[in-house]
């Protein structure tokens, strides 16, 4: 028999706080020079929507930090597993902000978000490592791919994967931008599993590409050139996020697709990283594109459009709603193959290939 890595439960956390697309009605949109925009709010809003799909997303209420998030969704991850938590041997987060109190424009980083979830779940197993891991919008699926690499190597057993996010704490409100972005978590237990037949992680690939990429994502000031300079947001070049997308996700998903031989009518489900609805249709058409085969039809679940982007936490999250029936057209089932994949900021890209138990 072989060692494989099974993702044996998965949890998230879903925030309370609803903003829909009207809430950015009475809002103040600049260019980046801060000059007003030759459009009314409501043609900016109608815009927004037909490109990216979102209707709504979801903010964590003020008393919740990112690293409350991922307890949350680790909570019902162990659950779903049906585990003794102290027999973790890896306690891996992947974010990108840290934990950003409301109101507040510092990043908390010290203690690391892993050891603070490890505090909140009690788990008294010194040797239970925790560590975050900062990899952009792809983190979580970098975290699993660690995960599997630690099992492979004998070096652990079963490791608890978190992504988690407040992006709604690091948003320049006179963006448009700011409108796509939205807080949540996802989580899954990946466990060492010994089996006759391939199960799992089958393969995978991770590329960063950091020349003239490396700033599509960045920190940057706000439109409004009267506030702090020193005050700093979120920031991308949309147009060349998706050109590089379009370009290198479809590539990377094949290429671990090679690594284990499975044929593209083997794939049931893609799920994919929630940034722009019209950016993964387009993302999904060209991977078909280069097996020469149409795309079929709900083979990509989308939450994109009530959930907002809340990178690291699309793909767990998403993976979790499915995989419990509450997406609406959309269901895995055993030995169902699906890939894994993301993109964003470094610039990076990841893709699994997973067979389903």
């Amino acid at each position: 028999m072989a060692t494989y890595s099974v993702i044996t439960g998965t949890g998230s956390y879903i925030p309370s706080i609803l903003k829909t697309n009207e809430d950015f009605l009475g809002h103040e949109f600049l260019n980046e020079d801060g000059t007003p925009f030759i459009y009314d709010n409501e043609t900016i809003i109608e815009k927004f929507k037909a490109i990216t799909g979102i209707e709504e997303r979801r903010w964590a209420s003020h008393e919740l930090n990112t690293s409350d998030l991922g307890f949350l969704a680790a909570e019902k991850a162990i659950e779903d597993a049906n585990i003794d938590k102290e027999t973790i041997d890896y306690i891996i987060v992947a974010h990108n902000f840290g934990d950003v109190k409301s109101a507040a424009i510092q990043s908390d980083i010290l203690p690391s978000l892993a050891s603070r979830v490890k505090h909140r779940l009690q788990i008294k197993n010194p040797n239970c490592v925790a560590y975050d891991i900062l990899f952009g919008c792809p983190g979580w699926v970098e975290g699993v791919i660690q995960a599997h690499a630690f099992i492979k190597s004998g070096m652990a057993k079963k490791c608890l994967v978190i992504g988690a996010e407040t992006l709604s704490r690091v948003l320049d409100m006179h963006d448009r931008d700011s409108m796509i972005y939205s807080d949540g978590a996802g989580a899954c237990i990946v466990e060492k599993v010994e089996s006759d037949s391939p199960v799992g992680i089958l393969a995978h690939a991770t590329q960063s590409n950091t020349m003239e990429e490396v700033y599509y994502l960045n920190f940057g000031n706000s439109f409004d050139k009267t506030e702090d300079p020193d005050v700093r947001y979120i920031k991308m070049n949309g147009r060349k996020i998706y050109e590089y997308a379009l370009s290198n996700v479809p590539l990377a998903m094949k290429h671990a697709m090679e690594k284990c031989n499975v044929d593209i009518h083997d794939v049931k489900k893609v799920f994919i990283h929630q940034a722009n609805e019209k950016m993964d249709e387009a993302i999904i058409k060209r991977f078909y594109r280069l097996f020469k085969c149409p795309t079929p039809e709900h083979v990509m679940p989308m939450s994109i459009h009530k959930l907002g982007n809340s990178s690291v936490a699309t793909v767990p999250t998403l993976f979790d709603l499915v995989k419990k029936g509450l997406v609406e057209h959309q269901e895995i089932n055993k030995d169902d193959v699906v890939i894994l994949a993301s993109v964003g900021a470094g610039m990076n890209i990841n893709a699994i290939v997973y067979k389903y138990q």
